[in-house]
């Protein structure tokens, strides 16, 4: 091993705004805040989910791949449904219908995520 996941850090044009949309999406707190950069982890000890600033970033424009999607987070949940509603309440663009299982949205930045139901390992989500 020569290291350890410490955050995924995204680009984004508003990095507050970003922030508030996935921990709500997620449910952890903003646990780091500064002028260029923001983070969303359980706690301020754990790796989580880091927003830079980048005014000049320009959305993926999944699946045509012209602006390619440079990265996506699949996100578990317990009702596909459910959460899809959500998401849509808190600043998500719904990008794909189910398809399987999965529903592929943008945040607020135009960024793709999955939500995908919760495999049967994990525990419920809202556990």
């Amino acid at each position: 091993m020569i290291g350890r996941m410490h955050h995924v850090i995204i680009d984004c044009p508003d990095p507050a705004a970003m922030a508030a949309f996935y921990s709500e999406l997620l449910g952890q707190p903003v646990t780091y805040t500064s002028e260029d950069f923001v983070v969303v982890a359980a706690n301020d000890r754990t790796s989580g989910l880091g927003f830079q600033l980048a005014p000049d970033q320009r959305p993926a424009t999944w699946p045509d791949a012209a602006v390619p999607q440079q990265l996506h987070l699949d996100v578990m949940v317990d009702d596909l449904a459910v959460a899809a509603e959500r998401v849509l309440a808190i600043g998500g663009r719904r990008l794909s219908g189910p398809d399987g299982d999965a529903c592929v949205f943008a945040d607020p930045a135009g960024h793709p995520f999955c939500l995908i139901p919760r495999p049967a390992w994990a525990p419920p989500v809202g556990a």
